[in-house]
């Protein structure tokens, strides 16, 4: 029998099998007449047998059998009958007469199909004069409590949820698979041996049974119209089908396979048998015009891919296409080896996976060879790919050669990025060739609209058309292939606005949505990590640029080039001076890959920075050449070019160069009535030039402080009120500046001003505060006594050297600490690192001149 296993082990049994068992055990020789139904594996044979057993051991005489028609039966004796659903209608009529006529003890178990006249009526007549009990799955609890009566299992939690998930609670799946767990490790999969141990099961069942599994381990729903096309039934026949194979514990009650079941059906049924079936089913499927997907997909778990027709292959790759690119091409890619001719829709499911070189490859190809329709997409992803590697001119170029609204206003975008100011005059037609308003169409002309507005209008209108561009592609964007998202376009508007918090919010909705797909995975975090940097949560931006680059996949250039710049700033705000010469040559490779273009010049200020802090950027200025002749080109955009001027103010104060840091202040003053944020940092870079020719006004930096971090720019605001604390005499306006400028490192926008950071955060403020080409808060001396605490010697080994008592350079620490305001010993080490490398690093000791009047 199927379930004499289980009647060996330690079988858990309901409240409906234990009432029955006390009774038997209370008075095995009381009146019973017990109907006991239940599918296959459920435990009938169990139940029996524990009956018996309790009626042989209180000397009662036990018959396992069935009378025949006519054939005496002794009333002192139990009559146990198992698989009655097996007998024919003579030997139920005779069990049908002895419950009639109630002189005997009888229990009679069977399965809920086949259900003829005769089994029905013995059923009611069970149920009616006696008592029914029905045998479900185990309950979770059940499982777990069937497992720790195992000793072998040794009460192993991690087992109970993989048990039950697996078997869906059937008793004999339950104890097949904790058996064969007995001593295992964690298990990820059901052990061979455990599914072998099913083979009977499956042998024992006809061949439309047999077909019927397959069926339903292909996991896609089935309607009983395709089930009789497929198993060549009727209806009520199909219907038998199911209830057959239900009863044999094999489909749970909601018609899905358990997922042992399901590994079990799959791994041993025939080749053949699988292939045709799931090959038929894919042919009803598509026929009907339903998925295909879930078939194709479990064709290709088993290797049978090559089996499939090319038509059912790329309606398979069609529906993976938005969710799983990668997966989509290799479908196309089989459609292709299967016959089907190859189609721009395998370039674009490679484009959106990431794969750009193998886009490229088959865009190029079915530009030269394929029909009009396909060589018009075929350009937009060669258009696509050459846009994401910074190659611009000829990305404009194919999208305006392939015609759509939605290729002309990616043209408009690119020109512009470009520096071509005429492409601000190039709108896309309301309705080109009667192309209809898709919301990628609307969202790509909103995208233009926004771009434009960046170089030519209001900054407000440029974020506005650019997060409704965003919003537009949100509910349906997955499969948009783009040359960049509105959703980063935003996001770089935003930030370039001092908008950081409509930055974060339009970047979080595009990764919710999966906007663009892979290929703009990476482009949405390292903006999202770029953010984080800004405002100097440096911990958390390198956890999201990890997070970005996680996946091992090659960048392309443009995000080579913000992920350098991520890593430089990062090591740039932690004073992490050898984090930046490590990563410079890898920036200067990033910078030379990618051909400066509007969008990156946020990457490239930051560059310029870095290598002026490490005395090289001089490497950098073909390129920052470039990025001002681009502006210049675009008359000058107020939005563009402020940040970078900032970033240039920055460069020059590193370099020790007035002159220049005057210019970029100048031309941040012009272009402080263009916005909000114009006007901070003009006002932030006056401030900061100011404080270096040793003009400190605490009231002004700590109001242009508290404007930086307002409009997002936290590191920065709170190393303007540093840089000015230790620059000043007064030590009550340098106790004013450096409590604001703890109060502003890592506070958020109206957050409580008494609010201090820990005393690390301080110790990293301070010190990223006196970075510069002067600090003269310390002596000479001090900066001796210094170098020689920071190299460990004790006082008396400084005294030695220096010719000086250990007392006295104890009062050269001490007065360094107050100086710099730290709070123990740890904080004054930590600044004196940065103190000692920024002066080791700059060419200059003193205040700046006085600004000449030009």
């Amino acid at each position: 029998m199927i379930m004499n296993d289980v009647a060996e082990s330690r079988l858990l049994l309901g409240s409906g099998p234990r009432s029955l068992l006390d009774l038997v055990a209370r008075d095995p020789r009381a009146a019973l007449t017990v109907g006991v139904s239940g599918p296959g594996g459920h435990g009938k044979t169990a139940l029996l047998a524990e009956v018996a057993r309790l009626h042989q051991r209180a000397g009662v005489t036990v018959r396992t059998s069935a009378p025949e028609p006519g054939e005496t039966v002794d009333p002192d004796a139990l009559v146990l009958v198992d698989d009655a659903h097996l007998l024919d209608d003579d030997r139920l009529g005779a069990l049908l007469r002895l419950v009639a006529g109630r002189r005997h003890r009888l229990v009679v178990a069977y399965r809920p199909w086949p259900r003829s006249a005769a089994i029905t009526e013995l059923a009611d007549v069970l149920r009616r004069d006696g008592q029914a009990v029905l045998l479900g799955p185990f309950s979770r609890e059940q499982t777990a409590a069937h497992l720790a009566s195992m000793p072998e299992l040794g009460r192993r939690d991690d087992l109970v949820d993989f048990v039950h998930t697996q078997t869906a609670g059937v008793p004999r799946d339950v104890e097949r698979l904790a058996r064969g767990l007995a001593g295992a490790d964690t298990p990820g999969e059901p052990p061979r041996s455990v599914l072998l141990e099913f083979g009977p099961d499956l042998d024992a069942q006809p061949t439309a049974v047999r077909r019927l599994l397959l069926a339903v381990a292909a996991g896609v729903p089935l309607p009983v119209s395709m089930l009789g096309a497929l198993l060549d039934q009727e209806p009520e026949a199909v219907d038998g089908l199911i209830a057959t194979t239900r009863a044999a514990g094999l489909i749970g009650a909601d018609g899905r396979l358990a997922p042992i079941v399901r590994r079990v059906v799959t791994t041993l049924s025939p080749a053949t048998d699988r292939t045709a079936v799931w090959r038929r089913l894919t042919e009803l499927q598509l026929a009907r015009g339903g998925a295909v997907l879930p078939l194709v997909r479990s064709l290709r778990a088993v290797g049978a891919l090559a089996d499939c027709p090319a038509t059912t292959l790329t309606a398979a790759a069609t529906e993976a296409l938005a969710d799983e690119p990668a997966f989509a091409a290799d479908l196309f890619a089989a459609a292709t080896a299967a016959g089907a001719p190859a189609s721009a829709q395998q370039a674009l499911a490679t484009a959106l996976a990431g794969n750009l070189d193998e886009a490229l490859r088959l865009a190029d190809r079915l530009l030269a060879t394929a029909a009009p329709t396909d060589r018009a997409e075929a350009a937009v992803v060669a258009a696509t790919a050459l846009a994401h590697r910074g190659h611009v001119g000829r990305s404009v170029e194919l999208y305006r050669w392939s015609g759509s609204a939605s290729s002309v206003a990616f043209a408009t975008v690119g020109g512009l990025a470009g520096g071509d100011l005429s492409a601000a005059a190039t709108a896309p037609a309301d309705d080109p060739a009667g192309e209809p308003p898709t919301l990628q169409a609307s969202a790509a002309r909103l995208m233009a609209d926004g771009v434009r507005d960046s170089v030519t209008g209001p900054p407000t209108a440029a974020l506005s058309a650019l997060v409704q561009a965003a919003a537009l592609l949100e509910p349906d964007g997955r499969a948009a292939l783009l040359p960049d998202s509105p959703a980063a376009l935003a996001a770089l508007t935003a930030v370039h606005c001092g908008e950081l918090e409509i930055a974060e919010r339009v970047l979080h909705r595009a990764l919710a949505a999966g906007v663009g797909g892979p290929l703009m995975t990476r482009r949405h975090r390292l903006l999202q990590a770029w953010i984080l940097m800004v405002r100097g949560q440096t911990a958390a931006a390198a956890d999201r640029l990890a997070a970005a680059t996680v996946d091992g996949r090659p960048l392309e250039s443009r995000d080579l080039l913000f992920a350098a710049a991520l890593r430089m700033g990062i090591a740039r705000r932690n004073s992490d001076l050898g984090a930046l010469k490590n990563g410079w040559g890898q920036a200067l490779e990033a910078v030379v890959r990618h051909p400066v273009d509007l969008f990156t010049l946020l990457p490239l200020g930051e560059l310029a920075i870095a290598g002026a802090r490490l005395g090289d950027l001089a490497r950098l200025e073909p390129y920052l050449r470039e990025g001002r002749s681009l502006l210049n080109r675009l008359d000058d955009p107020p939005l563009w070019s402020v940040p970078l001027h900032w970033s240039g103010l920055h460069a020059a104060i590193l370099t020790d160069e007035p002159a220049v840091a005057d210019d970029h202040v100048a031309a941040l003053l012009a272009a402080a009535d263009h916005s909000r944020y114009a006007a901070v940092v003009a006002a932030a870079g006056e401030s900061w030039v100011e404080v270096l020719r040793g003009a400190v006004d605490p009231v002004r930096v700590e109001a242009a402080a508290r404007g930086l971090h307002d409009t997002g720019l936290w590191w920065d605001g709170a190393r303007l009120a540093g840089q000015a604390a230790i620059r000043t005499a007064d030590r009550r306006a340098m106790t004013t500046l450096l409590e604001c400028a703890r109060a502003l490192q890592g506070r958020p926008a109206g957050a409580d001003a008494g609010q201090r950071p820990t005393g690390g955060e301080s110790t990293a403020l301070v010190a990223d505060a006196i970075a510069g080409p002067a600090q003269p808060g310390l002596s000479d001396r001090e900066y001796e006594v210094a170098e020689l605490v920071l190299a460990g010697l004790t006082y008396r080994e400084i005294g030695d050297r220096l010719f000086i008592s250990a007392k006295t350079v104890e009062h050269h620490v001490a007065r360094m600490r107050h100086r710099l305001n730290c709070a123990n010993r740890a904080e004054l080490l930590a600044l004196l690192r940065t103190v000692v490398a920024d002066r080791a690093n700059s060419t200059a000791g003193q205040p700046w001149p006085r600004r000449s009047t030009r």
